[in-house]
């Protein structure tokens, strides 16, 4: 399977395995890398020095390409960026933020650019800054999305209209016949998190693993939109959100409410009543976990199937 996003990555599927804060460490990039797909390592939820020994450590567990997904808005980033190049990185995923930052700097040092859009606008934006490529987002996915709502189905032919770059979809995407339906509406490749945030590799905790995989249709929501719209799995803590929303509250207090570590405290510690479990829609369709290995072999098989299934119409 060769197309632009497998000669931009030196890889041998059009996949990658999206760089998710407290899921993706190295097993989990290097386990993706070594499947013949690209793995991410997920700065968001690392330390500069933590990220500079997960760089290490993946790349001496694959031989293959693997990159750093990197969001602009998070503290040290002229640390991170200086890690990345120190240690030899040639791919980076660029979210949360102005690609025109950082794309030329890091071009410059022969890295490959990729950022992350939740709209047509920022696509364009993205396009003119130099990036290789992008990934469009729906609101399906899980973690934090665009204030737009656009859905991927939606999305996909929108962005594809505008650009010229490769384009990477991503948001509800977990079977081979999502990946199928993508490539029809126009995307070189796809990116890929929930399904690989219940792999064995994951750097998650097990209870947050299993609470992926327990979730039914409509087990997720979108909110917190006045700070930052984040997609996540309904429990205590969202229930405390829904209560303070009744108040007519302040940003003030929603920040309060949300504090600080949520995240770690749900996804990488497992607290699943006080924890923020960011995941997303399509973890309804998520069943079990299983090594990644196995995951990308059955995205494969589904794959070929669906295309079979649609050439026989």
């Amino acid at each position: 399977m060769t197309n632009r996003i497998t000669q931009l990555f030196k890889i041998k599927y059009p996949i990658i395995q999206a760089g998710m804060v407290w899921n993706s460490g190295w097993r989990l990039a290097s386990a993706a890398s070594n499947s013949g797909i690209l793995g991410l390592i997920g700065s968001g939820s690392m330390y500069p020095e933590v990220l500079r020994e997960h760089i290490q450590k993946c790349q001496q567990a694959t031989h293959k390409p693997f990159g750093v997904n990197v969001p602009l808005l998070y503290p040290n980033i002229q640390e991170i960026m200086d890690i990345i190049v120190e240690e030899g990185v040639k791919i980076v995923f660029t979210s949360a933020g102005n690609p025109k930052t950082w794309t030329t700097w890091l071009k410059e040092k022969d890295i490959t650019v990729v950022h992350v859009v939740s709209s047509v606008k920022f696509a364009l934006k993205a396009q003119e800054a130099g990036v290789d490529a992008i990934v469009a987002e729906g609101f399906e996915a899980g973690g934090h999305n665009g204030r737009d709502e656009t859905t991927t189905l939606t999305l996909l032919p929108m962005v594809k209209e505008q650009i010229h770059i490769p384009l990477i979809a991503a948001g509800g995407i977990a079977t081979g016949q999502a990946i199928l339906a993508t490539m029809i509406l126009g995307a070189d490749g796809v990116q890929i998190g929930s399904r690989f945030a219940a792999s064995v590799e994951s750097s998650a905790h097990q209870r947050f693993k299993q609470a992926i995989v327990e979730v039914k249709e409509g087990g997720t929501q979108l909110t917190l939109k006045e700070l930052a719209p984040v997609r996540l799995i309904k429990n205590k803590f969202y229930d405390q959100i829904q209560k303070l929303y009744k108040t007519g509250p302040t940003v003030e207090q929603l920040k309060a409410l949300l504090g600080r570590a949520r995240a770690k405290k749900g996804m990488f510690e497992g607290d699943l009543d006080e924890g923020e479990l960011e995941i997303g829609q399509i973890s309804g369709l998520i069943h079990d976990i299983k090594p990644v290995a196995q995951i990308v072999e059955d995205l494969l098989k589904e794959f070929e199937a669906a295309k079979s299934r649609v050439l026989e119409l």
